[in-house]
């Protein structure tokens, strides 16, 4: 059996406590996704209420505004039928998370909190939130009463998880893990993660975009496995330009990506991959075997979701995305697109012209 799955990713305009407006691009890439038939989408880091809110990361309406938005992306039955990972603050046992909460046919899944805060430059994550220091650890999180009416759920698991759906695996990560020396992607496909998540919200610097390519290339070939990356894009409110670029990598090959410098508001990545050759590349590296027949257990909650389609049964034509070579800009280039793309969106944002 040979089993191909469609994903997508996504790199999205949202704006600091723009909740109506961010939760209308959320919805509109969930959509696309789905059009073009992934059964798995993951958007930005805190695409709810937006990365950049700094001290409103504080007060206690901005956590309420997001799960209002969560509350109406769960009641929307078009949205059915396609694992939906997005991201918000979660207060929990009075600690203050930057979580990934993963939901199916209006059911919340997974509630993941970031294990590894960006605190160098310009983050200051942990000003806002706590990380969550429980590797390979879930507990309870009580849903608010709204939330709990609405999905049927009074608790839902929250920590350190994998979600298997019926036929794969997959793992979550938060931006900065997948810079930190330990990053949860090997514990994680060494536990059986096929595909692993990461949603970022990582602002443009020179050749910054080819680091993350070179870590997403290791990963996928240290590790085999597809990797999914999600990033924030525009000027999202406070100094920062954010320049996106999601990506889809399989087993260390590019086979999707968006716009380094764009103004589109929602841009969705889509890409048909294929398992059974994330299982063969793994196979085929004894050492790598072994390490997994060691490594410890990981928690798992279910996702009563197939992802992947026998190729067999696939419609005519459809067959796993080809690799492409990414387009990386100069370092002139850059200085030539960043500033204008930051400027640009500052602009109409604030109402001005020119």
């Amino acid at each position: 059996m040979v089993l191909y799955a469609t994903v997508a990713t996504c790199a999205l305009n949202q704006w600091a406590l723009d909740f109506d407006g961010n939760y209308a691009r959320i919805r509109t890439s969930i959509q696309q996704a789905k059009a073009a038939g992934a059964r798995l989408r993951i958007g930005p880091e805190l695409e709810i209420p937006g990365y950049g809110c700094n001290d409103h990361f504080l007060e206690p309406d901005t956590e309420q505004h997001s799960w209002e938005v969560l509350a109406r992306l769960l009641a929307d039955r078009e949205l059915d039928g396609i694992l939906i990972d997005t991201g918000m603050p979660v207060l929990h046992r009075g600690a203050r998370y930057n979580c990934r909460v993963l939901a199916l046919d209006g059911q919340i899944v997974l509630v993941r909190p970031k294990m590894h805060l960006a605190n160098d430059g310009n983050y200051r994550e942990p000003r806002w939130f706590a990380a969550w220091t429980k590797a390979r650890e879930v507990e309870p999180l009580a849903l608010p009463p709204a939330l709990a009416r609405l999905t049927g759920q009074t608790e839902v698991p929250l920590g350190d998880a994998l979600v298997c759906a019926r036929d794969t695996c997959i793992g979550v990560e938060l931006c900065e893990e997948l810079f930190t020396p330990e990053s949860p992607h090997i514990p994680m496909s060494l536990a059986g993660a096929e595909i692993i998540a990461n949603s970022s919200g990582s602002h443009h610097e020179l050749r910054k975009l080819r680091r993350r390519v070179e870590l997403l290339r290791e990963a996928t070939q240290k590790c085999g496995g597809a990797y999914l990356y999600a990033n924030q894009r525009g000027c999202d409110g406070d100094r920062l330009y954010y320049d996106g670029t999601a990506m889809v990598m399989v087993n260390g090959a590019v086979v999707a990506a968006s716009e380094q410098f764009a103004i589109a508001e929602v841009d969705t990545v889509v890409a048909t991959v294929d398992l059974t050759a994330v299982r063969a590349f793994r196979a085929a590296v004894a050492s790598r075997s072994i390490q997994a027949a060691r490594a410890p257990a990981y928690p798992r909650v279910p996702a009563a979701i197939s992802l992947a389609v026998d190729a067999a049964e696939c419609a005519p034509g459809v067959r796993p995305t080809d690799p492409i070579e990414l387009r990386l800009h100069s370092p002139e280039e850059e200085i030539n697109l960043g500033p204008a793309c930051w400027l640009w969106d500052y602009l109409r944002r604030s109402g001005q012209g020119g």
